[in-house]
């Protein structure tokens, strides 16, 4: 019979194979998974294998280190961070310290100088003192007259050092002594003094050689020459630039032979008999610090008219 039998007729895709039929998918299938357990027993041989083991340690030792170099250097430079901190804020206070060891360093070396200028400064006014014949008492210039009446110096001796109203004040100054003023006020520790430059003092004075006298009056100004009234006419060609003009002594008040100044200038008045001479003076009162008070009324005269320096006897 065509096409007949008891199964019918087998399709085209079917195997009979021992007396069984097998499909093309149980076929694919059979051969699929025996393929999948034939790369798993591979895998499991070479796993099982020691050059296997000991690659995938290796392989996680590096992984491992890698992890762990880079913690290392993270924690590292956080340190080192820190610490470069903490050392930069220490620099910093270190600086500080030396600036401020430099600040005193620097204000000790200021007044190691100042200290040493002082002890020439008061060596020369010494020896100076040494050589006064009178009594004299050092002081040093405290301030200037508040109310500026009289352009009044201030100095840190009064009464109670022996100080009286028109003592004669003097001072030493780049080698050389000059006049200074008279005192006109005294307090207990204080007392004011009239320099030669105020326009109220009035000073008896003579040319060092001519011996032509005449007075000294004050401008008013430290900066402003005196001015020597009084000079008669013909002593005219007998005065030159740069003589020497000393205290006379006449009135009492100042002693005779102390230095007074420098002519600077003569003028000449048509219509006066006498002569007005210009006198610089020889103390530059913009930097005199220390004076000296002496008394005149204990002196005892004894002139040498060849002489500019004091000539009084000294009596302490």
């Amino acid at each position: 019979m065509r096409g007949g039998g008891f199964f019918g007729r087998m399709p085209r895709n079917s195997v009979r194979k021992g007396g069984g039929v097998f499909s093309a998918a149980q076929i694919n299938s059979s051969l699929f998974v025996f393929v999948i357990l034939i790369i798993i027993s591979s895998l499991l041989l070479l796993i099982s294998g020691r050059d296997f083991v000991f690659g995938v340690k290796n392989a996680g030792l590096s992984v491992f280190s890698g992890i762990r170099n880079g913690i290392y250097e993270v924690s590292s430079f956080v340190s080192r961070s820190v610490l470069s901190i903490k050392e930069l804020s220490n620099l910093r206070q270190e600086h500080a310290d030396l600036l401020k060891q430099l600040d005193r360093f620097e204000e000790l070396e200021r007044s190691s100088a100042e200290i040493y200028q002082e002890n020439i400064r008061l060596k020369e006014q010494l020896d100076f003192s040494r050589t006064l014949r009178y009594r004299r008492i050092p002081a040093q210039i405290s301030g200037r007259d508040p109310n500026n009446l009289f352009s009044a110096i201030v100095i840190n001796k009064g009464s109670y050092s022996g100080v009286k109203n028109d003592m004669t004040v003097v001072a030493w100054q780049n080698g050389t002594q000059a006049l200074v003023g008279k005192v006109i006020q005294t307090g207990v520790f204080e007392s004011l003094v009239m320099p030669v430059f105020d326009i109220n003092s009035l000073v008896s004075c003579r040319f060092s050689v001519s011996r032509f006298e005449g007075i000294v009056e004050g401008q008013g100004n430290s900066d402003s020459s005196l001015i020597m009234r009084f000079v008669p006419r013909r002593a005219r060609d007998e005065i030159n630039i740069g003589d020497i003009v000393i205290t006379s002594g006449m009135g009492g008040v100042f002693p005779s032979g102390i230095n007074m100044g420098r002519v600077s200038g003569v003028n000449i008045l048509e219509y006066e008999t006498t002569l007005e001479v210009e006198v610089l003076p020889m103390i530059d009162f913009s930097r005199l610090e220390y004076v000296f008070i002496i008394e005149a009324e204990n002196m005892e005269t004894g002139r040498d008219t060849n002489d500019n320096s004091f000539t009084g006897i000294y009596n302490d």
